[in-house]
């Protein structure tokens, strides 16, 4: 196989950027896209140079042209979708969660194990080139033995309450890409969880037994300690920063700005607040964790960011959940084990 042919589930505004990525990519051909809006969708299609444009995926698991598929379509079809894909033999790339619920997600992935195809879970902070640095620095032992790890995630504004309703909640739609960073810097798993929380932004979340600002701290099967805050509106802007502290020193990582310019008069110093929309701040990751997903299958080699990274980060989630809800630390069940 020299070039992959790909068909997309679900065009909302994710699965529009992972076409048009695609699109520009040398070695993919978008062949085919399904949503259940397809009729609105095909003007855009049209220019974009996709020809075919359907309601039905299954259109897009039959033929025998397409040798990948993207997932994007909402969390809660994800899994039959895994299932019904891997039997027809196509790889696939999910958005993370794989789904809410634990037990489906493994159900999932023991079909794809099963079927011997290929499966990518969306987690596209790994593919950031600062966070991707600090995991090679922590691998190569520059700064020692991990110690602390400390992760800031905030959103520069709220959903909307339809959004809350389906989200899964902070832990398993937010959280979660602090879950897997946490597993990606350290190169060890989490083994419990304690969290506070509360809804401080505005009562909707908790309405919906949510919570819209929380502390997690989390311990490590090496030993280490970490600490991750969320939020769901930081006034300035989208805040990602990262910190790992080791034996020999620490590595960081700072937020992305638009500029770097700094200007000082007598009124103050000023530069600029951080970039303030994630499509925005992460728009080259999503590049390469497309760029990976592709080269894994041209060259048979191991997934980046595999259906197990994503199981695991769903279990942080779940027990993060059940320690926001009970006010004690949760641990986790080791050795996930997925069935062939």
């Amino acid at each position: 196989m020299s070039k992959l042919t790909i068909g997309i589930i679900g065009i909302g505004r994710i699965g529009k950027l992972h076409a048009e990525n695609l699109l520009r990519h040398p070695l993919a051909t978008v062949k085919s896209i399904s949503d259940v809006r397809a009729e609105s969708l095909k003007e855009w299609a049209s220019s974009a140079g996709i020809n075919h444009v359907t309601n039905d995926y299954q259109e897009l698991l039959i033929d025998s042209e397409i040798d990948a598929v993207f997932i994007c379509s909402p969390t809660s079809t994800h899994t039959d979708i895994i299932k019904e894909a891997a039997k027809a033999g196509k790889h696939i790339f999910c958005e993370k969660p794989i789904s809410l619920t634990y037990d489906h997600s493994l159900n999932a992935l023991e079909a794809v194990e099963e079927a011997g195809v290929k499966l990518q879970v969306g987690f596209n902070r790994r593919f950031d080139h600062n966070f991707k640095k600090i995991y090679e620095t922590v691998k190569s032992g520059t700064i020692g033995t991990p110690h602390i790890v400390k992760i800031t995630s905030r959103d520069p504004e709220p959903p909307s309450e339809q959004y809350i309703q389906t989200s899964g909640g902070m832990f398993m739609d937010m959280s979660i890409h602090d879950f897997d960073m946490a597993r990606y810097v350290t190169g060890s798993e989490v083994e419990e969880v304690y969290v506070q929380g509360a809804s401080l932004i505005d009562p909707v979340f908790s309405e919906y037994g949510d919570t819209d600002t929380a502390v997690m701290t989390l311990k490590f099967s090496n030993g280490a300690i970490g600490v991750i805050d969320n939020s769901r509106k930081a006034v300035y802007g989208y805040d990602q920063r990262v910190e790992v502290f080791g034996s020999l020193g620490s590595a960081a990582v700072q937020n992305d700005v638009p500029t770097t310019i700094e200007i000082s008069t007598s009124e103050g110093v000023y530069r600029d607040k951080p970039k303030h929309f994630f499509l925005e701040r992460y728009q080259d990751s999503y590049v390469q964790e497309i760029n990976a997903f592709i080269e894994s299958i041209l060259s048979d080699s191991p997934i980046a960011c595999s259906g197990l990274d994503g199981l695991k980060a769903e279990q942080i989630a779940k027990a993060a959940k059940e320690s926001y809800e009970t006010g004690k630390p949760v641990k986790l069940e080791s050795g996930i084990q997925v069935k062939r």
